[in-house]
């Protein structure tokens, strides 16, 4: 029997894949746990219709991660800190803090997404890469400058 699982099985498939499975293990735990459904011709058309639209979805979220990270690569941003003798920060910088400079400028980045290598710590020039999509990553400039 052909079924549409509605959630993740284990050891069968992950949801809304289309399996074929014995008749008694459709009947006595599949369908009435409510974990699949019987794959009638409708359905299969619904679910590949579905998949169509999550795939355009998906190639749009890429596109404009694309342009997001044209207008952002190579970028410089200033981040005004406390600094004690010899450039060390008084604490250091942060995603977050990255975000809020961002932010200010207009261009709205989720702080997860911002990946510091090591702890900015010290005044100076610091890499930053930011991961916008799976495929889609920009570099910025973060200048630590002292606060006056």
């Amino acid at each position: 029997m052909k079924v549409i699982l509605q959630q993740d099985v284990p050891k069968l498939g992950q949801k809304d894949e289309v399996k074929e499975v014995s008749d008694g293990y459709a009947r006595n735990y599949l369908l009435p746990r409510g974990l699949a459904v019987e794959a009638s011709a409708g359905r299969i058309q619904e679910l590949e219709r579905l998949e169509t639209k999550k795939s355009r979805q998906k190639e749009k979220e890429r596109e404009a991660a694309a342009e997001l990270a044209s207008s952002l690569d190579g970028k410089e941003f200033t981040i005004i800190a406390k600094a004690g003798e010899g450039g060390r920060l008084f604490g250091s910088v942060t995603t977050a803090d990255v975000a809020k400079v961002l932010q200010k400028e207009g261009l709205k980045v989720d702080r997860k997404k911002i990946e510091i290598g090591e702890p900015i710590k010290t005044l100076g020039r610091h890499a930053v890469e930011i991961r916008l999509h799976s495929q889609v990553s920009a570099s910025i400039v973060i200048v630590v400058e002292q606060k006056e």
